[in-house]
């Protein structure tokens, strides 16, 4: 088990890698509207860094950086009750990142409403989530994950019949399992 000062220093650790990735992410996605190629391969390699170091955590570890509802639901699988998660009718102009590793995950411009009581994305940042069938409940669904810490985020839904996405697909998130950073004046000038 760690201790406070070996979790404070993976954690800061953690978040210059992130922060560093997710500027260079944030100033040449965002603000270009354009996904830029060069900031995802300097991102996805941080991000291999960091996968590595996240699949050594411990429940113990992760229980002492998230809060308990975001253990349950990122590390344990759970699902957040309808129409009570904080970014089911926000609309902030920004990127929403991993609760638990802040990875980017999907840009706001994919955000929409879609009735269903979670928020719901169209499109995910290429290569931020990863795709597991998921048989629990007596169905059978696609679980959602974060492709750096393998954080549980939510389901996809296909073939609903939204007709703004060529995939038709509805990315049914946990507020839980997100975090935003609104776009600043800052990053809009670089």
């Amino acid at each position: 088990m760690l201790n406070l000062n070996q979790a404070r220093i993976i954690f800061s650790r953690n978040k210059l890698i992130n922060s560093f990735s997710s500027q260079l992410f944030l100033i040449n996605s965002i603000n270009s509207g354009l996904f830029d190629p060069l900031s995802f391969s300097v991102r996805h390699l941080f991000q291999t860094i960091i996968t590595k170091n996240m699949e050594k955590r411990s429940n113990e570890d992760w229980q002492a950086i998230l809060t308990p509802e975001q253990f349950r639901v990122l590390r344990g699988k759970g699902t957040e009750p309808a129409n009570t998660g904080e970014y089911n009718k926000f609309n902030g102009k920004g990127i929403y990142s991993c609760a638990a590793c802040n990875t980017p995950l999907y840009v706001s411009d994919t955000k929409f409403d879609s009735g269903c009581g979670w928020p719901a994305f169209f499109d995910a940042i290429p290569g931020a989530i990863n795709r597991k069938t998921d048989d629990s409940h007596g169905m059978s669904r696609i679980e959602i994950t974060c492709a750096a810490c393998d954080g549980h985020l939510g389901h996809v839904f296909k073939g609903e019949g939204w007709n703004f996405t060529s995939a038709d697909e509805r990315h049914c998130v946990n507020s839980v399992s997100i975090k935003f950073e609104e776009k600043s004046e800052k990053s809009e000038k670089s």
